[in-house]
């Protein structure tokens, strides 16, 4: 039997799986950093209507879902469609010492901003040493 190898294919899998396809889009980039006692995650969803934006909290787990349509409706004629469509997700897997009740959620410009609080129970303290028999303190 005459089997047909394509030297390329593996480098188009990987490809696809960066960049996604139409039919499965990538995941939306994200950028996060700890901003005292904030964590911030950034995500871009360029051209993404702010209502299609879905936020979910469960067990630390925030999932965040957004749609992007592909053409308008009516009878629009698609010449060429490069840009990413349909419905792109993501997961963030939050630690214990982050505060999900106090989430805050932004979008500006194709951009997601989600501002997350530091537990307080988790934020550092200064203990005081006590001197003749006296006990320590704990201060914030």
């Amino acid at each position: 039997m005459l089997m047909r190898t394509d030297p390329f294919q593996e480098l188009d899998r990987l490809t696809e799986r960066l960049l996604g396809t139409s039919a499965h889009p990538a995941a939306m980039p994200m950028d996060a950093y700890r901003d005292g006692d904030t964590f911030v995650v950034l995500l871009d969803l360029p051209g993404v209507p702010p209502e299609s934006i879905d936020l979910d909290v469960e067990r630390n787990v925030l999932t965040v879902r957004a749609e992007r349509r592909t053409a308008p409706d009516g009878d629009t004629e698609m010449v060429v469609a490069e840009r990413p469509a349909g419905t792109f997700g993501r997961r963030l897997f939050l630690g214990e010492t982050l505060d999900t009740e106090r989430i805050e959620a932004s979008y500006d410009k194709g951009v997601l901003t989600l501002r997350i609080p530091v537990a307080e129970q988790a934020q550092p303290r200064r203990i005081t040493i006590g001197g003749g028999g006296e006990p320590g303190r704990i201060s914030a």
